[in-house]
């Protein structure tokens, strides 16, 4: 289905005129910045032939973006198993990097079911790592992005719409292309058992699943995948560029 939604909307914007198309989107964020009416414009940028995607990108470059908070800093562990014990593997493992152990929680895709992602940031800020997580909904490149700027040694991808393997795929690829190919990617969800191996193929270090519901178990198994290749992170290169606004690839 997404392949065929891909070539439909690749055809559409090849038989547009795309002068009219400029124009539009020209007219539109004129409209939004001055603080008037956006329908007129928005009705000629329909008639053009903009896609939903290129309207709401016009939108977000004049208006921003609103992220809504997600409450992990008034969170608290509860469960205190065997939690000094992964802290001590996280200070060790956090020594031969050099820094702390960064760890870059990513949901990306349209789930909006954070409970997961959140419970594994809080546990892993409870023993030690430092953690990147900015909500909901993010793009592959929004992750990959913050897992540039943060230096991340590990990412972790909580997804439960079932679009797992195509966005786990896309993640691991943008990774390597952006020179993070070393940093393991750990996914958890809801995931056929079949799908598994496939995630694995595709580039993922370890997959949880709901029957792996011990987080300090998890932590553990994240501060081993990143102490297995610590050699490799405490060297990474990759130049950090500057904060900037989140940007997005319009469809």
């Amino acid at each position: 289905v997404e392949i065929g939604q891909v070539a439909a909307l690749q055809a559409w914007r090849q038989r547009r005129d795309e002068k009219a198309v400029r124009q539009a989107l020209v007219d539109l964020k004129s409209a939004a910045a001055e603080g008037r009416n956006i329908m007129p414009p928005s009705i000629a940028a329909a008639k053009a032939g903009v896609t939903t995607g290129e309207w709401g990108q016009i939108l977000r470059e004049v208006f921003g973006e609103y992220r809504a908070p997600t409450g992990i800093h008034a969170k608290r562990s509860i469960d205190k198993a065997r939690l000094e014990e992964v802290r001590r593997q996280v200070e060790e493992v956090s020594g031969k990097l050099g820094r702390t152990l960064t760890f870059v929680v990513g949901k990306p895709g349209l789930d909006g079911h954070s409970n997961g992602a959140e419970q594994i940031a809080v546990r892993a800020t409870d023993v030690g790592m430092e953690v990147v997580y900015d909500g909901i909904r993010l793009t592959p490149a929004e992750i990959v992005e913050q897992a540039r700027e943060a230096r991340a040694h590990v990412v972790g991808l909580s997804i439960l719409s079932g679009s797992h393997v195509s966005l786990v795929r896309e993640v691991v690829q943008r990774l390597r292309e952006a020179g993070l190919g070393d940093v393991p990617v750990v996914v958890g969800g809801i995931i056929p058992a079949d799908d598994v191996n496939i995630l694995k193929q595709c580039g993922a270090s370890a997959v949880y699943t709901p029957k792996d519901f011990q987080l300090n178990d998890i932590m553990m198994g994240i501060v081993k995948l990143v102490d297995a290749k610590a050699d490799q992170l405490a060297q990474q290169s990759v130049p950090v560029p500057p904060l900037r606004a989140r940007e997005r690839v319009p469809l």
